[in-house]
């Protein structure tokens, strides 16, 4: 037992230590500008009908993370046609991202002056 529970904190601290890489594309402006992005449109849909919690925010949010996370494996590709592919999925989430907020300002649940900040996040 006492093994069993020494293997599995030991493999808990590895795990952790993977968790937190300082990998070189952390440190590039896009992968910020992603991040932020992604935060922003965190905050933007807070303020949705609790109807839509399921559907168009969670839609928004899928999306954000998924520009996040597809310049980040880009970043990691050795190759530039794969690199390109990820960014290309990345920029197509983007204008998903744009496109659900423009819906979103016609059903009235933000305004354009609301979304402002996110809106010079996604140019």
């Amino acid at each position: 037992m006492f093994l069993e529970d020494l293997s599995f904190i030991s493999m808990l601290k590895l795990k952790i230590k993977l968790m937190f890489l300082k990998l070189a594309h952390t440190k590039l402006d896009i992968f910020q500008a992603t991040k932020s992005l992604t935060l922003e449109c965190y905050k933007a849909t807070k303020l949705f009908p609790a109807d839509e919690r399921f559907a168009m925010v969670q839609q928004i949010r899928r999306a954000a993370l998924s520009v996040h996370l597809n310049v980040a494996e880009g970043c990691s590709r050795k190759s530039g046609v794969e690199r390109k592919r990820y960014y290309e999925i990345a920029r197509g989430s983007v204008v998903e991202i744009d496109t659900a907020f423009d819906i979103a300002v016609n059903l009235n649940y933000r305004t354009e002056e609301g979304l402002q900040v996110l809106g010079r996040k996604i140019i």
